[in-house]
């Protein structure tokens, strides 16, 4: 069959509105466009969820541009500037210094849609979750076809010898965290502005995608 494709967006949110009672939590003007959505959804066994950062306000985690957003923040430097490839090789101490404290939520947790999701991978409904976010709650709530477009804050790899790091050891390191064995620099696994996306995700996403019901990205997910 031909797969279903449901994009979040600044409008709907994310897709704790399909668990979660929606006239209490949208009010009655979204009432048919949800009605619609849940139509679509019980139609198909074949679902692919493309997301961003409408699923992860809803635990905590701010998006870029919004207007409570990362980038409507006052930083020594542009936000764009700070999560470039340049400033990364050049000032990485800077980097990290706002890369841990704005980037990794550690302490975050999955929300209903998350859950939601996870629960109709298990029941065969849902075959992919494709994600621009890099949080990993996806998998924290039991999802197990996560495709990562940017990358995850849980992958971490020095760049000299390629050993592994986790989300924790980078969190918690002094200044630009260290390779432990040779002292070589920690980069994380997500995509930074000046960088390209990983290939092998982009094309596992083509694959799911055949037909794309799309809708505006979240202000944070443009520009990437």
């Amino acid at each position: 069959g031909t797969h279903r494709v449901l994009s979040d967006d600044i409008e709907y949110k994310d897709l704790g509105l399909l668990i979660i009672d929606e006239e209490q939590r949208f009010g009655v003007q979204h009432k048919e466009k949800i009605k619609k959505l849940k139509e679509i959804i019980d139609g198909t066994d074949n679902l692919v969820f493309f997301g961003g950062a409408g699923v992860s306000t809803e635990s905590g985690i701010p998006d870029f541009r919004s207007t409570d957003g990362l980038y409507s923040q006052k930083y020594d430097f542009p936000p764009e500037t700070i999560v470039s490839h340049t400033f990364f090789m050049k000032r990485n101490k800077d980097f990290f210094d706002f890369y841990k404290d704005k980037m990794m939520a550690l302490d975050a947790k999955p929300n209903a849609a998350h859950y939601k999701l996870a629960e109709w991978e298990a029941q065969g409904k849902c075959r992919a979750v494709i994600t621009q976010n890099i949080d990993g709650l996806h998998q924290m709530a039991g999802s197990k076809n996560v495709l990562e477009l940017h990358g995850s804050i849980h992958r971490n790899y020095c760049m000299s010898c390629g050993k592994f790091f986790d989300a924790a050891y980078v969190k918690n390191s002094e200044g630009a965290p260290k390779c432990d064995e040779c002292g070589g620099l920690i980069k994380p696994d997500v995509v930074l502005y000046e960088e390209g996306l990983d290939q092998r995700v982009i094309s596992k996403t083509v694959q799911y995608i055949s037909c794309l019901l799309y809708t505006s990205p979240s202000p944070r997910d443009t520009e990437r």
